[in-house]
């Protein structure tokens, strides 16, 4: 059997089961993304507090809890994003840096492809297992966002923190800021950008599940995609080389048939 003669692949038209996120990414994609929301929620109190009229000991200490909860759950962010930091150095092919990084010429040669499928230039995304090189390279953004988050969170902290507390020692970030009203000015921003990047994400996600139906959102919680092989056997790039290969076998033939 072979896709467009390629030897011992699966035909055309059939999909093959493919384990694209390990347990590692997983658990750290929905840790950023819970502990995300409960950050924002706790942020956005704290920035705004809803006026409460007390009629229990409880509801006179809601801004309380939104300021115990919100540096436990910046832990917990902060943890996850170095966990998958780390992972990119040790999962698999397709959880690796340089599927983020474009430092190979065929990942740089996806973008384009990439951006005129998200622009509705082209009718099939150019079928990347993984991450696409576009999606690789926001996420890199992203991840430098969310290390500003932290850095930002981190000097905040600091100022509230107790004299013996280890987090007082992270109050030489305050001064490269500007000052903490200019670092909390930068953690609020960084936060509506990250809020409108899930969005973005969320809407995307479902746009490549639906176009490709291949399990791309189900794959975050089983880690497996359902991928056509030649995915597998071109990685990407399955619209130039599936014209190549026509042009040779059709040369092929015409030159067997003389």
């Amino acid at each position: 059997m072979s896709v467009l003669g390629v030897p011992g692949t699966v035909p055309r038209g059939e999909l093959v089961r493919v384990y694209v996120w390990e347990f590692p990414v997983r658990a750290a994609h929905w840790a950023i993304a819970i502990s995300l929301t409960v950050l924002a929620v706790s942020g956005i109190y704290m920035a705004h507090p809803i006026p409460l009229m007390p009629a229990s000991w409880r509801d006179t200490y809601t801004m309380g809890w939104a300021r115990t909860i919100h540096p436990y759950a910046a832990m917990v962010f902060g943890i996850s994003v170095l966990a998958r930091i780390a992972w990119m150095f040790m999962g698999n092919k397709y959880s690796r840096w340089d599927k983020f990084i474009p430092v190979r010429r065929k990942r740089w040669a996806g973008l384009m492809p990439t951006l005129r499928f998200y622009l509705f230039a082209l009718r099939k995304p150019p079928g990347f297992v993984g991450h696409n090189p576009l999606a690789g390279l926001v996420y890199t953004g992203i991840f430098v966002l969310y290390l500003l988050q932290m850095a930002t969170g981190f000097a905040l902290y600091s100022a509230l923190a107790h004299v013996d507390s280890p987090f007082k020692h992270f109050g030489f970030l305050v001064p490269l800021f500007g000052g903490l009203q200019t670092a909390k000015w930068i953690h609020h921003v960084v936060m509506w950008m990250l809020l409108g990047f899930v969005g973005h994400h969320v809407y995307s996600a479902v746009l490549m599940s639906t176009v490709e139906a291949n399990g791309t959102v189900e794959s975050i919680f089983s880690g497996h995609k359902f991928v056509p092989p030649e995915d597998l056997v071109f990685s990407g790039y399955r619209f130039k080389q599936r014209r190549e290969l026509h042009a040779k076998s059709k040369s092929a033939g015409d030159t067997g048939s003389r």
